[in-house]
């Protein structure tokens, strides 16, 4: 049996006719960048994410660069952020000739908040969390520094409260996430409308009107195809994240009793997770063979991630040393993701809980 860790072809397959209209629709108009289909898209991100503003960029990483350049983050300053996460996180950050000051993770798997406010300096200008696995940080914590926050919710749209304590939240639809695009988008949601206005003029290269460039801004802007896509897939995001708590709940059923005797840590629950991952962790040096295991299996696993920013090589500058950073660098080697999607069958989780539980028995 296949169980693959993601399946756009299921998921498209019902939603494949209205899919095809839109797209056909955005041809028709001939306007293809930002336009009625975009500011369209703006409006029903916002409504669904409870916030003012949504400004739609080119992909969830120019959603991160924009919004600290909204911040006019640049040399010399720094950025508080978690050592766990995509490049994309603290990549966005070094782009802007800023400092990424890399923080500790806690068990869940997001930015230890007390280990982040140690970390802040005079040089701090923004304190950006991610939202990881689907499970939001503790945002409004990080707000007591009085410090504007990113949150980095690229994983966790969907999830109640996202964005409450912080200046801007910045979202992904790259395929794979719970929203996904038919190739890169992103977006940017605020409450402040100076920081709406601010983002989209970053996104048009700094211009408005057409050939009058106030400041430096780059090519953001998000294309109305990729819009009109996601205009027909956002009404059924909930009822995708619902099912996909549903699976997550069979599987911590069905491990909860065995999963000490294996040595296996079952992803922590909390309100509001969405579960963009369902990622188990796995001591003693046994991941890897798990995962191997699995895939023999027809299974499909993803680690996330193989290396804690901090110890990347792009970032030997920062003097990063294995042992600074444990929470981070243990997750690292014991974290897997299984598959959690809403388009798994009953048989398919079954199969995973039983192929999982073989692999213990063998290994008792």
């Amino acid at each position: 049996m296949r169980v693959p860790i993601l399946d756009l072809t299921r998921q498209h397959a019902p939603l494949r006719a209205e899919i095809d209209r839109a797209i056909a629709r955005v041809i028709d108009s001939g306007r293809f960048i930002l336009g009625a289909e975009v500011e369209g898209f703006e409006a029903e991100t916002a409504r669904v994410c409870n916030a003012a503003f949504a400004i739609g960029v080119s992909s969830g990483t120019d959603a991160l660069l924009a919004a600290l350049m909204a911040l006019d983050i640049g040399p010399g300053d720094e950025v508080v952020t978690t050592a766990l996460s995509f490049f994309a996180t603290a990549g966005a950050v070094a782009r802007l000739g800023a400092k990424p000051v890399f923080a500790d993770v806690r068990s869940d798997f997001n930015i230890d908040p007390d280990d982040a406010l140690r970390r802040v300096t005079s040089r701090t200008k923004a304190i950006l969390p991610v939202s990881l696995f689907g499970r939001r940080a503790e945002v409004e914590r990080l707000a007591e520094s009085g410090l504007p926050v990113i949150e980095d919710a690229a994983q966790a749209i969907g999830a109640p409260h996202l964005g409450r304590g912080a200046k801007m939240a910045t979202l992904s639809f790259f395929p794979s996430k719970n929203l996904g695009a038919l190739g890169d988008a992103g977006a940017v949601l605020t409450d402040d409308p100076k920081v709406a206005d601010r983002l989209r003029l970053l996104r048009a290269h700094g211009s408005k009107p057409k050939y009058v460039h106030h400041v430096v801004g780059g090519n953001f802007r998000i294309d109305a195809l990729q819009a009109a896509v996601l205009r027909v897939k956002l009404p059924h995001l909930a009822a995708w994240n619902v099912t996909r708590r549903a699976n997550m709940e069979r599987y911590r059923t069905a491990l909860a009793n065995d999963a000490a005797a294996f040595g296996l840590a079952l992803p922590e629950d909390a309100p509001g997770h969405i579960w963009h991952h369902f990622c188990v962790r796995v001591g003693a040096g046994r991941r890897d063979a798990l995962k191997t295991h699995l895939q023999e299996r027809g299974i499909e696993t993803e680690v996330y991630y193989p290396n804690p920013l901090h110890l990347q090589p792009c970032f030997a500058y920062l003097g990063g040393k294995p042992g600074d950073l444990p929470g981070a660098e243990s997750a690292t080697r014991e974290a897997l993701a299984i598959p959690v999607h809403p388009e798994l069958d009953a048989a398919q989780i079954d199969h995973v809980i039983a192929s999982l539980r073989e692999f213990f028995a063998v290994q008792q």
